[in-house]
């Protein structure tokens, strides 16, 4: 369903609101205010809560504009939502994004890359599963629906050829079905840490299971989006440091979002991560992986081409 017509942006609106911060107004009167709806995740899942810290961090920070979030299956379901006119930002991964020809979904553009998730491959400790061809036949949840974890754990699988049931179930509800043995593994592409198995390691033993012949494998088949990587030894309790793939994620927008609004929050982002990285620092609330957020990497987002908004706003940073 299409956003209402009290919910579409106004031009006027937005060009006032984001020229607010651009010329150092302090406050809109309530007749300029613009309404953002910004696709996260599910339960469970980084995109959640970095998804929320950024819509707070833009509404505090870009006058006039306030953000909600919205709750998803994650990168495909947000690229279905902002192609749809459901929502004006959402976060993806960096492959779930890039169409077969190397270019960006029609009418969507980036804003900038955010951080990098991690794919886990996580089963008990018990577990019988000790290497990835062990998989064969095994109960392995996917991720939830039209997520990025489905998106890329399916790859894993095909070049792997490995044939497993396949289960789709959200961060949150796959580390309950791994802890009760209503599966025997979980793929989770994600941030490290990321809250659903960081809970579960806190109160069962876990391992997680090496994927560094699958990161070659997706390198080499699909060139851009995907560069080996470890997940460490901190991240989770007595889980050593495993090799994996690691996947970069973007912050994404509509086209028809205005330059000066797209300029404005790619401004307030960048110039105040710090107020992300800090903001509940010491409980549950951190959000680690905004310690990513950095000009040298956010312009970097492969074949998928800055919103002109951005892309203004990062030359002007050469300057």
């Amino acid at each position: 369903m299409a956003l209402n017509p009290e919910s579409r942006l106004s031009r006027r609106a937005v060009l006032l609101a984001a020229g607010g911060l651009l010329v150092g107004c302090s406050q809109q009167p309530k007749s300029d205010e613009v309404r953002l709806r910004l696709a996260t995740g599910p339960a469970g899942a980084v995109y959640r809560r970095i998804g929320g810290a950024l819509a707070e961090h833009i509404s505090e920070k870009v006058p006039g504009a306030t953000v909600v979030t919205v709750p998803s299956g994650a990168s495909t379901d947000n690229i279905r939502m902002l192609r749809a006119g459901e929502v004006h930002l959402g976060l993806t991964s960096l492959d779930a994004l890039i169409t077969s020809d190397g270019s960006a979904p029609e009418g969507l553009s980036a804003i900038c890359r955010l951080y990098d998730s991690h794919l886990h491959l996580v089963v008990m400790a018990g577990s019988a599963i000790e290497e990835f061809r062990d998989l064969a036949g095994s109960r392995i949840s996917l991720g939830a629906r039209d997520s990025g974890t489905e998106f890329t754990s399916l790859r894993v699988l095909e070049l792997g050829r490995v044939d497993a049931d396949g289960r789709y179930l959200s961060q949150a509800a796959s580390a309950a079905a791994l802890r009760d043995g209503e599966i025997d593994a979980m793929f989770s592409l994600t941030g490290v840490p990321t809250p659903a198995i960081t809970e579960l390691a806190k109160r069962h033993p876990i391992r997680l299971i090496p994927l560094d012949a699958q990161a070659d494998a997706l390198f080499s088949a699909f060139p851009g989006p995907y560069t080996p990587a470890m997940i460490p030894a901190t991240a989770y309790a007595g889980v050593p440091a495993t090799r994996t793939v690691a996947v970069p994620n973007v912050l994404l927008a509509r086209n028809d979002l205005p330059d000066d609004l797209v300029y404005a929050i790619t401004d307030t982002i960048f110039t105040h991560t710090g107020t992300i990285t800090s903001r509940g620092r010491d409980d549950a609330e951190a959000v680690p992986e905004a310690w990513q957020i950095n000009v040298r990497t956010g312009i970097s987002t492969s074949s998928i081409p800055l919103h002109p908004g951005a892309a203004v706003w990062f030359r002007d940073r050469k300057r």
